[in-house]
């Protein structure tokens, strides 16, 4: 007769000294709950990064430090195991020796949230953004998923795994950056020490692609995209000088007038399109899987590349994000009053560069696309696209999609470009092989929640992350059988 499994108590759980008795009562629903537990604390804690490349205030080292407390608090068996190094402004660095210091692997998460707004209720949350409230099946707040959900789950598989008596096979880095929001001074020091100790990352696993529902148009399955590049960077600040004076003479040409007119232009003409062979290989790989239309065509991506890069953009933003350099307005500044005329007008442009091109002739196509001579342009930061990372048959990318297969079962594993930034770009220079994968379920509405208002993530994709990297760690590439 079967001994019927008692399901622990979360709260038992949530302290780090009780894992190893509870670790044979495991349930699904109690390592989700467990890591649910983990993640409302932590949103509780602010980790707002400052903008730009600048020294924490007393009070932002405080609120970091918090967090470092709660994260030693929730995983003693994690810091207790591993050699720890403070990289950059807050960020942590643990070194867990495995049986072989050949091949390291370096896992990533980063602890720091973008800002939300002091009337965060007017932008439209419907729980306060940091309280890590738990409902309705989910953990609500800033960070859930970007990234502090991910970090999360890694953590509890660690955790959980050092509680069995688990070694790595070989050394595991755990890489925290504590500022990917505000360019990455934590990754860029990290790399920097693993590259005076010698460390050459045989894997690096950072934030990026996600378990996506609703992302492609005729596929009812879930789509674990697994980002094997990711998009260059630019900020540019465009500026045009004005006269100022009274608002009641307004001159013929004004330069908030002439600014304007610039961002249309950018607006109307909007940067090539063109189809990366990772960009083929995800349509090649998810289009067995399609209903309707896309499917012949998928199919075929290979040979249809310039139709498909001329038929995309026209199904939504995502998709042409996927085949284009792409440039977004994000702020605007001009007169300092109502009634006077502004002296200068400028907007920051946004760009993320298309893997296959460079930061230069970005800003060549912008400059060429605003045509006026009287604005002016001042780069405040560029990095180029990053290398590819091997697909395929690869070792490094079948043992992600492997842990992909064991903790969603059903999700279409595909590669693809990633459209925004990672600290994982700073490892690229060190590495053959970075991969961009979150292991949590994410709709349409939580992808659009990420930055905005509403953030959230579901309890058991939480307990399907901690399965992921459970599964990740002990497959045959990165398990005991490891060469």
């Amino acid at each position: 007769m079967s001994k019927k499994r008692r399901e622990p108590d979360v709260e038992e759980l949530a302290s780090g000294a009780q894992m190893a008795q509870a670790v044979d009562d495991f349930t699904d629903n109690a390592v989700a709950a467990l890591a649910a537990d983990h993640l409302s604390r932590l949103v509780r804690i602010a980790t707002v990064s400052p903008e730009g490349r600048v020294d924490l205030t007393e009070v932002e080292r405080e609120v970091f430090g918090q967090l470092h407390t709660a994260l030693e608090e929730l995983y003693p068996r994690t810091f207790a195991a591993a050699d720890r190094d403070t990289v950059g402004r807050a960020g942590i660095l643990l070194r867990l020796a495995g049986a072989s210091a050949k091949r390291p692997v370096v896992m990533m998460a980063h602890q720091d949230v973008v800002p939300v707004p002091q009337d965060w209720a007017a932008e439209g949350w419907e729980h306060p953004p940091f309280d890590g409230v738990i409902s309705d099946g989910r953990v609500h707040g800033r960070g859930t998923l970007d990234d502090k959900g991910a970090l999360v789950c890694l953590l509890d598989a660690v955790e959980s795994l050092l509680a069995e008596g688990w070694t790595p096979a070989r050394d595991l880095y755990l890489l925290f950056g504590g500022d990917e929001e505000s360019y990455g001074d934590s990754a860029i020091a990290a790399t920097a020490l693993l590259e005076s100790r010698g460390v050459e990352p045989w894997l690096v696993l950072d934030e990026g692609g996600a378990v996506a529902t609703g992302a492609f148009p005729g596929l009812s399955k879930e789509m674990a995209v697994i980002g094997a590049a990711e998009k260059g960077l630019v900020t540019v600040v465009l500026t045009v000088d004005g006269s100022g004076g009274h608002a009641s003479t307004p001159p013929r040409r004004s330069a908030p007038g002439i600014l304007a007119q610039a961002l249309v232009a950018i607006e109307k003409h909007p940067f090539p399109a063109h189809l990366h062979d990772i960009s083929v290989e995800m349509f090649e790989g998810v289009a067995p899987h399609l209903r309707g239309p896309l499917k012949p065509l998928l199919s075929r991506a290979e040979s249809m590349r310039s139709a498909l890069a001329r038929m995309l953009p026209r199904l939504g933003a995502e998709m042409a994000a996927m085949v284009r350099t792409t440039s977004a307005i994000t702020q605007l500044s001009g007169g300092p009053a109502r009634n006077v005329l502004a002296t200068s007008a400028s907007a920051t442009i946004n760009m993320r560069i298309a893997v296959g091109t460079t930061t230069d002739e970005a800003i060549a196509h912008l400059r060429k696309t605003i045509g006026d001579k009287r604005v002016r342009f001042d780069v405040v930061e560029a990095d180029e696209p990053s290398r590819v990372s091997p697909t395929g048959d690869d070792e490094r990318f079948a043992a992600v999609a492997a842990a992909v297969a064991a903790s969603y079962p059903d999700a279409v594993t595909v590669p693809y470009v990633m459209m925004a930034a990672s600290d994982g770009r700073h490892l690229a220079r060190i590495s053959p092989a970075v991969y961009r994968f979150s292991p949590l379920r994410m709709d349409k509405a939580q992808r659009e929640a990420i930055h905005g208002p509403n953030e959230n993530v579901e309890i058991s994709a939480l307990g399907a992350g901690v399965e992921f990297y459970r599964r990740l760690f002990t497959g045959s590439a990165l398990g005991p059988a490891a060469p």
